[in-house]
């Protein structure tokens, strides 16, 4: 899961929030995402009336599974794919939710980031299926 389908759930004036909201109730599996992506919802959120609690309930409510992406070699491996997609651009947080869709082997991301999550690639070069594009599919 990416920052702005946490920030969209989380607040109800956000664009996406139905949207968000309609692919989260559907879901019925394990939520994964990164610290580097917390990080940013938080950021994103501290100054929202309740942001930072909402964000924290959010997760542990949901039991969302949350990797750290912050030892040295996984902080590599976000840069060398920050240099590759420099162009795109990809920031640390997508760099970190493209590894660790590597490390679990899974191809389905939750993003509102389509054009980055477009461009990005598997390690074996094959695309994410991007769960807002999949019209009525459950996550």
């Amino acid at each position: 899961m990416d920052t702005g389908p946490i920030v969209a759930y989380l607040d109800p004036d956000d664009p996406a929030h139905p949207e968000v909201g309609a692919a989260l109730d559907r879901f019925r599996g394990v939520l994964h995402t990164t610290g580097a992506v917390v990080t940013e919802a938080m950021h994103l959120l501290a100054r929202a009336r309740r942001g930072p609690s909402a964000l924290a309930d959010f997760v542990r409510s949901s039991d969302m599974r949350v990797h750290d992406a912050c030892q040295p070699s996984g902080i590599m491996n976000a840069a060398l794919l920050m240099d590759r997609y420099a162009d795109t651009p990809m920031d640390f947080a997508d760099a970190t939710l493209v590894l660790l869709t590597q490390r679990l082997d899974v191809h389905e991301v939750l993003t509102l980031d389509r054009r980055g999550f477009r461009t990005y690639r598997t390690d074996d070069g094959q695309p994410f299926q991007l769960i807002l594009d999949q019209t009525g599919a459950a996550p």
